[in-house]
């Protein structure tokens, strides 16, 4: 595609049947009825295709092309990843084999033949995450003047400063377990580091062993110097200054060798609801519990001796398949303290988020006003490209602020410790208003940050609920009504990200603002539904999980394929994190047979298959990983020139479509509808780097053309695009 073609402003380039490509096409003689029309083996492994996900994350830091300081992010970000995969995803895998409860999985494989290959190949990219580091990352990082070095490399004076930072810093909040038959091996809480430690008691001879946690809440890697630049400093990992510390941790005994282990546990949170019982304090329980969870992946330095590890294994009772041998240093999640180092040229350069023009002010001496802008027109705004502070967070601030403001409701999923939302919610109650926060506490692993604020709310007065029974809230909504000239008047915000000021600078995400008097009736309705007993299944501008989205995106899909087989202009495009639905899946199957171009966007797990011959020509599928972690979700619909677009917060998966309260809104502004199909043309773009699937379900990641010369980024391209939107203020 040409760059022309990036920049159209045109609504109907993206469904303009006449530039689809000849490849993109299918012979269709009939649309099959039955999933039994289907080849079995139409479905990738979603635990796998989330380790293909975690490999492209990997491919960013081992790519020359990216800063050197954001290939050490992607090195965090990779290993932080997969301590969530296992602490989730291969911990539930693992409780349904040993409890007997384990079905085939979506491919109708056996779940310990998966467990055996999900072991395999993770081992594989952690032994490859490792040689990135050591091969790559660290030596390029030493060039620059960021220098990783062990305690052997240095002189007396350097050692002699460690050794009263450890002594001021460290020793006093270290804990030496001794392991003995008067003291048991002792609990090993997840993610945490450790050093296995023998000690050898000169008068008896005998070899002891000993656990060191190596202290959370002091910095992984140490400055060898306090008074070092930035430009020119140097770093020792913690567990390494400790080890060579040890002597004094064991006075009397002779340390006879040492080694680093880290165990990861089922960290997942299963709550039994019913309806009497009071769901934060069964929450707080099983927080507890957390800490408990049996391990699930055993992580040594290659350097550890057999005694030791056999030990380790006893106690831990762990299945050998699941203990990880690496090189130093174990956890590499510790690198996103590298962020903090002020050496610009090392890292992409800075975007600072714009103001949408709708919400810009008039002239310098006016105050923004909100509620006018939303009033005259819809506002859709692009996230971290636009500013969360100037729309979403301003929106509530001035909602809590405005004494013609009688009432605002809002979900909150994920918020930040420090929330300007939650204040002005807060704000909102102590001036009088009714103010409704749905907080979703069983938002998985920010549980007890979400009980604090749960609770903080109450207490100024904010009525809190926690949404239905069985169901987590995940859909992003607040509803603000206003009293203008004697008439209520509903000011809405629908979003496909959380409310949280932190993560939106990182995260891509839409939202759309309205004064829509439909849009109003539908959100007063669906909260009706979450803080009481209503049962609402009619909505008009929007999709509602659970009773309503699963059906409305399968009546799109097959409408499509009516309208291909008719001859009438057809087309999807879907994107969205994770793909896994098979009732969904299996409709595009049937849409792409029936002639209709179907482009997928995801970032993460994608249990489609594209353009496999006689199962779907028509579908491409593109990933897109960068600086921003892309988090929206759309959902586009040719609909025969009368196009159906939506936003909103659900991926395609069971859970989402079957077991969350989730909202999709639809885009009705052309404007709008023009900028999400440039978006998506961006995405599908040849002249974008972008990874795109193969008909075997493996990844091919693009980066250069056939000339040798960069591809484009598309987020780099969305800047421009925002930037240069800002200047002619334009929407």
């Amino acid at each position: 595609m040409s760059e022309s073609n990036l920049n159209t402003d045109s609504p109907a380039d993206v469904f303009d049947t006449s530039v689809i490509p000849t490849e993109f096409t299918a012979e269709v003689t009939r649309l099959p009825a039955h999933d039994d029309d289907l080849p079995a083996d139409r479905y990738i492994d979603r635990e796998l295709s989330w380790l293909a996900f975690n490999q492209r994350v990997l491919e960013l830091a081992e790519d020359p092309a990216v800063p050197l300081l954001e290939r050490a992010n992607f090195l965090a970000i990779f290993a932080s990843n997969l301590d969530e995969f296992f602490m989730v995803r291969v911990a539930g895998l693992k409780r349904r084999i040993v409890t007997g409860l384990a079905v085939p999985t979506n491919i109708g494989r056996a779940p310990t033949d998966v467990l055996a290959d999900i072991n395999r190949t993770a081992y594989e990219l952690q032994l490859r995450h490792a040689r990135c580091w050591s091969d790559h990352v660290r030596p390029e990082l030493a060039e620059a003047g960021v220098r990783f070095v062990a305690w052997d490399s240095l002189d007396s004076a350097d050692r002699q400063v460690l050794t009263e930072y450890y002594e001021q810093h460290i020793y006093p909040v270290l804990m030496p377990l001794a392991v003995d038959p008067a003291h048991p091996f002792p609990y090993i809480s997840g993610r945490a580091l450790n050093i296995s430690i023998r000690v050898r008691n000169p008068r008896s001879d005998k070899v002891e062993f000993a656990r060191l946690k190596v202290p959370q809440m002091i910095p992984r890697y140490v400055r060898v110097d306090q008074r070092e630049s930035d430009d020119n400093v140097r770093f020792i990992a913690l567990e390494e200054l400790i080890a060579n510390q040890l002597d004094g941790l064991f006075p009397g005994m002779e340390v006879v060798d040492h080694h680093v282990f880290r165990v990861t546990r089922n960290e997942d949170v299963e709550i039994e609801e019913d309806e009497t019982e009071n769901l934060i304090q069964a929450l707080e329980k099983e927080l507890l519990r957390r800490r408990f969870g049996p391990p699930i992946r055993l992580e040594i330095s290659n350097d550890m001796d057999q005694a030791t590890l056999d030990l380790l294994v006893s106690e831990f009772d762990i299945d050998p398949q699941q203990v990880y041998t690496l090189p130093a240093p174990l956890d590499l999640g510790g690198l996103f303290a590298l962020g903090r180092l002020e050496r610009p040229e090392l890292k992409f350069t800075p975007h600072i988020p714009v103001t949408h023009p709708d919400f810009r002010p008039t002239s310098p001496s006016d105050r923004p006003d909100v509620f006018r802008a939303i009033g005259r027109r819809e506002v859709l705004v692009h996230h971290p490209y636009e500013s969360f502070a100037t729309s979403v967070q301003a929106f509530v601030e001035q909602a809590a602020l405005d004494p013609d403001v009688l009432a605002i409701k809002q979900t909150l999923y994920r918020t930040s410790g420090d929330s300007p939302i939650v204040a002005a919610l807060i704000k909102a109650a102590e001036a009088g208003k009714q103010v409704l926060a749905l907080v979703e506490i069983k938002a998985r692993f920010d549980e007890e940050a979400n009980i604090t604020w749960a609770r903080k709310l109450e207490q100024a007065g904010v009525h809190v609920v926690y949404g239905l029974v069985g169901l987590k809230t995940h859909c992003k909504l607040v509803h603000v009504i206003r009293e203008e000239q004697g008439k209520l008047t509903h000011y809405c915000h629908i979003g496909t990200g959380n409310y949280n000021p932190k993560t939106s600078r990182i995260y891509e995400d839409f939202g759309l603002f309205t004064s829509s008097p439909e849009v109003g009736r539908d959100v007063t309705k669906l909260f009706n539904v979450l803080s009481g007993y209503a049962i609402e299944t009619n909505y008009d501008r929007l999709l509602v999980a659970p009773e309503g989205l699963r059906k409305g995106l399968l009546s799109r899909i097959e409408r499509e394929a009516e309208n291909a087989l008719a001859g009438k202009p057809s087309g999807i495009k879907l994107k969205a994190n994770s793909m896994v639905d098979e009732e969904i899946i299996d409709a595009l199957y049937r849409a792409s047979r029936a002639g209709v171009p179907i482009e997928v966007w995801i970032r993460g797990i994608c249990s489609i298959k594209a353009q496999v011959p006689g199962l779907s020509e028509n579908i491409q599928v593109r990933s897109v990983l960068g600086r921003y972690l892309e988090h929206s979700r759309i959902y586009a619909f040719a609909n025969a020139g009368e196009r159906e677009v939506y936003i909103g917060s659900a991926d395609l998966m069971h859970r989402n479509l079957d077991r969350r309260i989730e909202v999709l809104a639809r885009i009705i502004d052309r404007e709008h509808l023009a900028r999400i199909d440039r978006f998506f043309a961006y995405g599908f773009s040849d002249d974008v780097s972008s990874w795109r699937m193969l008909p075997d379900g493996s990844w091919h990641r693009r980066t250069v053309t056939e000339e040798g010369e960069p591809l484009r980024d598309l987020q780099d391209l969305v800047m421009a695009d925002r930037t240069e939107a800002r200047s002619r203020g334009a929407r």
